[in-house]
């Protein structure tokens, strides 16, 4: 008979949480919180920890966290896009909050509650980026879509993903029966809004150049705002059908912008009265943080390593002038002058800030205050720390979150 446990948590990439007969936690996609499941057959074992699958509830859990899940990929496919839409909207929220908080005391070794969270401005068809992978056969696209949560080296063939903004799927619909005019060799295929709303496909690919683009462009029903991208796998991606209109579709930003916005607008708020102060917005892309801190009257050192997006970034309005850095933050750290205050929005890999001042001893104060001890914010979906190591080694993809040792707040979106 296989073994029940009782779920008492939902774990960073939405595992249900419990407790083996031997003590160790095991982990269970797709259980709700409160929940009496059974275990299915071939639970596997690790050192201190163990996996399983679901194979019955044997009893619901008393909140009613469970519901059916509105997207068919979710459950037939066992789509590894979404991780929590078996939950109500609340109960995710719920484990977003408890998931942050436990990053925060365990791994980030800091003495806070768990933090608020803010409620999505839409649960739904908001991603305004959709990132593909590709099973090809003989050089051909045989399958695009996604990959089960379990068989990650499998794709399934995505008909509709449902967090993701329509004018996106409007335009899958349009690609799907056009695949042989896709590169050779696709790797994958990526679909971007952009400010204008322009939609973008940038296709990545490891063999001949995409010759086929102002063709596939001219085929679409709607091709005159579709931009078309080829990126070999080795090198830097190029405009290659449409006009380039120098938005850089390559560069990072938040898919959920609503809630991209309402995290960066928390961050700048939190450091106070910035008039006169110099500030790092370190990886800072294509310098939105960088505006609002310039609107509150800071001098902004802006820094990434994207080119494209810097020089996207300099040709933008902002109040003040703003100097913009295309390089590794790590190598132009010492180089910037002492900061009062410091903004790290730092890649899933994690950031490497070790030369950031923290004692408090940078800059004469002023109206900012002196040093950084107390005004370093880190905006991140990922909840890296200060050394690179992943407070959250795979946070779900509607989880985003800002702290300090004095504050924190999570951002929640979708499932």
């Amino acid at each position: 008979m296989s073994e029940i446990v009782t779920i008492t948590a939902i774990a960073t990439g939405g595992d249900g949480v419990g407790r083996l007969a031997d003590g160790r936690a095991v982990f269970v996609p797709r259980a709700a919180p409160g929940e009496r499941i059974r275990l299915r057959d071939g639970v596997r074992l690790h050192k201190k920890f163990a996996r399983a699958e679901l194979a019955e509830i044997v009893a619901a859990g008393a909140g009613g966290a469970r519901v059916a899940a509105s997207c068919p990929h979710y459950v037939s496919d066992r789509c590894g896009g979404c991780q929590l839409q078996h939950l109500t909207y609340d109960a995710q929220l719920a484990a977003k909050r408890a998931i942050v908080g436990d990053a925060l005391r365990r791994i980030g070794k800091l003495d806070v509650p768990d933090p608020e969270i803010v409620e999505a401005v839409e649960e739904w068809r908001y991603r305004a980026k959709i990132s593909l992978a590709v099973e090809n056969r003989g050089g051909r696209p045989k399958a695009v879509g996604f990959h089960p949560y379990d068989q990650s080296l499998r794709v399934f063939p995505l008909v509709d993903c449902h967090i993701t903004d329509f004018r996106l799927m409007a335009l899958w619909r349009e690609l799907r029966p056009r695949f042989d005019l896709l590169p050779s060799r696709l790797t994958r295929l990526t679909l971007r809004l952009d400010r204008e709303g322009r939609r973008h496909v940038i296709a990545e690919s490891a063999g001949e150049p995409w010759l086929d683009a102002e063709q596939l462009r001219a085929a679409l029903p709607h091709g005159d705002s579709v931009i078309c991208w080829w990126q070999p796998v080795d090198g830097a991606a190029r405009v290659v059908a449409g006009p380039a209109t120098g938005f850089p579709a390559t560069a990072f930003e938040q898919v959920h912008p609503e809630m991209g916005l309402v995290a960066r607008r928390w961050a700048v708020e939190q450091l106070g009265d910035l008039r006169g102060g110099v500030v790092w917005d370190l990886y800072g892309g294509i310098g939105d943080t960088a505006v609002q801190l310039a609107a509150h009257g800071a001098q902004v050192v802006s820094v990434d390593a994207d080119e494209a997006a810097i020089e996207w970034a300099r040709g933008r309005d902002s109040e003040r002038p703003i100097r913009f850095i295309a390089a590794k933050a790590e190598d132009v750290l010492p180089t910037l002058p002492d900061p009062n205050a410091v903004i790290v929005n730092p890649p899933r890999r994690g950031a490497v800030v070790r030369s950031v001042p923290a004692d408090g001893a940078c800059g004469d104060g002023g109206s900012a205050g002196g040093g950084v001890k107390n005004r370093l914010r880190i905006a991140n979906c990922g909840l890296r720390n200060c050394n690179g190591r992943s407070l959250a080694d795979r946070p779900s993809r509607a989880q985003s979150a800002i702290r300090n040792p004095q504050s924190a707040i999570g951002v929640g979106a979708g499932p």
